[in-house]
């Protein structure tokens, strides 16, 4: 049987608020051995930290402010988020600083307040050593521009829903202690990561990953998605790689081990 990291699921959010025991039970049997929370903002930092506890043998937490969320307060926010790490980090049970980044898809009403949030940040996976769950959309350039500040320093971390091209993926991958996460999009008809992936990323540098409940891989797509539902995310990696399921879960899963220092 397979096993498998998801290492991005909401599983915090209302989307599972009635079948959570569920969706946790299916993942187990599909072969997922864990399943990584990233925060949005302080309700779900806490929210998740409270989860994990409860599940810490499955469910491993991330805190942060993503860049959606940040407002005018983000500071506040910051610093009240910043209250909740434990003062041994990892060992205390959080594996990432995360979902922090940047995000000019919708709006740059806050441009300013998401790049020092998403700096802020970065200083906070520097003091603590532990990986940055980093997303970018519209923003590449920014993004790159500040974490060379920082490369020399940074632990490593994942660049998050990775969607790009062979350039976007090899200007990522000079950041050499972090990996791509790459989810349900790889199976849509219409991406082109089946082509990018194994011309441009090294199975040493890619992890899985769901970002439920978003972006279902087919044939579950417009469906709510879940952790079982990386078996076919699994399925479209081997196909496009070349090799069979159990090496895309090998190398996926001793790259989780590298970038979030657990076993």
């Amino acid at each position: 049987m397979i096993s498998f990291v998801d290492t991005h699921c909401h599983l915090d959010g209302e989307e599972f608020e009635q079948d959570r025991e569920k969706v946790m039970q299916r993942a187990r049997e599909t072969g997922c051995k864990a399943i990584f929370l990233p925060a949005i903002d302080l309700a779900s930092s806490q929210r998740i930290l409270t989860l994990c506890q409860q599940y810490s043998e499955f469910l491993y937490p991330m805190i942060g402010l993503h860049p959606e969320e940040v407002r005018a307060d983000w500071r506040e926010q910051l610093a009240a988020i910043k209250l909740l790490f434990p003062s041994r980090g990892a060992a205390q049970g959080l594996v990432a600083i995360g979902e922090v980044g940047l995000d000019f898809y919708w709006s740059r009403e806050f441009e300013q307040e998401q790049l020092e949030a998403f700096e802020e940040q970065i200083r906070w996976s520097v003091e603590t050593q532990l990986p940055l769950m980093i997303h970018c959309r519209k923003a590449q350039n920014e993004m790159v521009q500040i974490l060379k500040k920082y490369a020399k320093d940074l632990p490593g971390g994942v660049f998050h829903c990775f969607t790009g091209n062979e350039i976007e993926a090899a200007e990522l991958l000079q950041f050499e202690r972090f990996v791509l996460g790459v989810g349900g999009v790889s199976t849509f008809k219409k991406s082109h990561l089946p082509e990018v992936l194994p011309a441009a990323v090294p199975l040493d540098r890619l992890v899985l990953e769901t970002d439920a409940p978003y972006m279902a891989p087919v044939p579950m797509r417009g469906q709510r998605n879940e952790s079982a539902y990386i078996r076919y995310v699994i399925t479209r990696l081997a196909e496009a790689y070349g090799v069979s399921e159990d090496v895309i879960c090998q190398c996926t899963n001793e790259n989780v081990e590298k970038v979030f220092a657990i076993q």
